[in-house]
């Protein structure tokens, strides 16, 4: 699944060429080429459900990037320290992101995306702005223990992000993160959540080509999120990828299929 993690690097550096570009992300492109997907074909030509569907997908990447981001900025002035990337992959923050003095990013993957990280790291003479650790560690077993062993301190508030991670992961698989999350969450604490919006397996993963992201995705969003997560003792607010969208002067071209419930992208505030 880490290929995935490199094709969301491609797509940020695509973005950050632009002039108007959301965020900046010096390293996407290094990592977009060790991995070979730098540059890239196009969609087929003639092909223009699957060239809308393309286009879908990288703006929703652009925008979720955005939004975690100011989240993480708005969790640092209140005064988190702490920073757990949940399914880490290429994410580089911990490089491109002013943190203030003391901050501790932890990212946590499995081994493999991790080295192959670290090789582009060192390759690129990448310095991290932050006390950046890296936790390897399956997300189906015992991470919240190689979480622990690494230094995190669940005694004091965190800020959590699943980024793209979810929709991965079936819904057994789902609540056990988020309760293992919620036992390591101080009062205080932020999370992060990117959750498939629901009917979105239906639109992109019928056609999904074999190993393709669309492929592997399982799990849609609940009925209520909010709902969902102040079960787990969050208090939540949630945000349509198009409302998102907009606010940021980077609008869909095509309004929704249909009525967007709450959801999509999640900032929560542990009780």
């Amino acid at each position: 699944m880490w290929g995935t993690a490199v094709g969301v690097a491609r797509v940020r550096a695509l973005e950050s060429e632009r002039e108007d570009a959301l965020f900046r992300d010096p390293l996407a492109r290094a990592f977009a080429a060790a991995g070979g997907l730098w540059p890239s074909s196009p969609a087929p030509p003639g092909d223009e459900a699957a060239r809308r569907r393309r286009l879908a997908v990288s703006l929703s990447i652009v925008i979720r990037t955005k939004f975690l981001d100011d989240l993480l900025r708005r969790a640092s002035v209140s005064g988190v320290r702490q920073v757990v990337l949940l399914g880490a992959g290429m994410d580089s923050r911990a490089f491109r992101m002013d943190w203030p003095e003391g901050t501790r990013l932890f990212e946590v993957d499995t081994a493999a995306p991790l080295e192959f990280k670290a090789s582009v790291l060192r390759q690129e003479r990448a310095v991290a702005r932050c006390a950046r650790i890296t936790v390897a560690a399956d997300l189906r077993a015992d991470w919240p223990a190689a979480l622990a062993a690494a230094g995190h301190d669940p005694a004091v508030p965190t800020v959590w992000i699943a980024e793209g991670l979810l929709i991965y992961l079936p819904e057994d698989a789902v609540e056990l993160l988020l309760a293992r999350i919620s036992a390591q969450s101080a009062a205080g604490s932020r999370m992060g959540l990117t959750l498939g919006s629901r009917g979105v397996i239906e639109r992109f993963g019928a056609d999904a080509g074999p190993g393709s992201a669309a492929s592997m995705w399982v799990s849609e969003m609940p009925d209520d999120p909010v709902g969902w997560l102040a079960g787990h003792g969050w208090a939540a607010d949630s945000h349509t990828l198009h409302e998102c969208a907009a606010a940021y002067g980077r609008p869909f071209s095509a309004p929704p299929q249909r009525e967007e419930r709450p959801g999509g992208l999640i900032s929560a505030v542990r009780r």
